[in-house]
């Protein structure tokens, strides 16, 4: 009997990672690509459409965020499994996916066995995330903070994006387009994000942003 390989959907706004990754999974006869998308919107339209057995997500998408969209796959597709794949900081993000639905996070630094391996476990039904992770995990997702500290960890799903745009580049304006928000909630996110990260000024917020944005690249 033949066996029918598992679908993939990509998403990532990156044609060359989409690359890579079609190539990775040419040579896997128990993996196939369905599709490959670069934004929340054509990923939704896909997802329920083609009915892909897991979607292997980026963070960073053309028109939002991936942790939003895992949020908006659970509802829509609850069925499918999700993986992040991204460059981003796995001890920041892997928590938040786990929240919203994703089954695993895998960066992708890491070499093709790897990805290849959270896929499958994945698929399996499995939870992937990092020996370094898992053991976060086992603590409690790190020892918790000595009183008066602030860290970027404290920052809402919604919150964080907003942070990225601002180190992007991003006018509240611009941002609130982005996210189909209006400018005064945006600004809101803005005066309640300087608050957690015991920031004075919009100027500091945007210095600090900035260089978490350059840190991630």
């Amino acid at each position: 009997m033949a066996i029918h390989p598992s679908r993939i959907l990509i998403v990532d706004d990156h044609p060359l990672v989409r690359a890579g990754l079609r190539s990775l999974f040419d040579d896997e006869p128990d993996l196939t690509i369905c599709a490959e998308v670069s934004n929340v919107r054509d990923a939704i339209e896909v997802a329920r459409t083609q009915n892909p057995d897991l979607a292997l997500i980026d963070i960073s998408l053309d028109d939002g965020n991936g942790i939003e969209l895992i949020k908006r796959l659970k509802v829509h597709t609850p069925e499918l499994k999700m993986l992040v794949c991204s460059m981003h900081d796995e001890s920041l993000f892997a928590e938040r996916a786990i929240n919203a639905g994703a089954r695993g996070y895998v960066n992708k630094h890491q070499v093709t066995e790897q990805i290849l391996e959270a896929v499958r476990q994945v698929l399996a039904g499995r939870i992937y995330l990092s020996e370094r992770m898992v053991e976060r995990v086992i603590n409690g997702f790190a020892k918790k903070k000595d009183a008066g500290t602030s860290s970027i960890e404290d920052l809402s799903d919604r919150e964080l994006e907003v942070f990225g745009l601002i180190g992007q580049g991003l006018s509240t304006s611009k941002i609130a387009e982005r996210l189909h928000l209006s400018v005064k909630t945006v600004e809101t996110h803005r005066e309640k994000i300087k608050r957690k990260l015991q920031l004075a000024t919009g100027g500091e917020l945007v210095r600090h942003a900035v260089q978490w944005h350059i840190e991630q690249a």
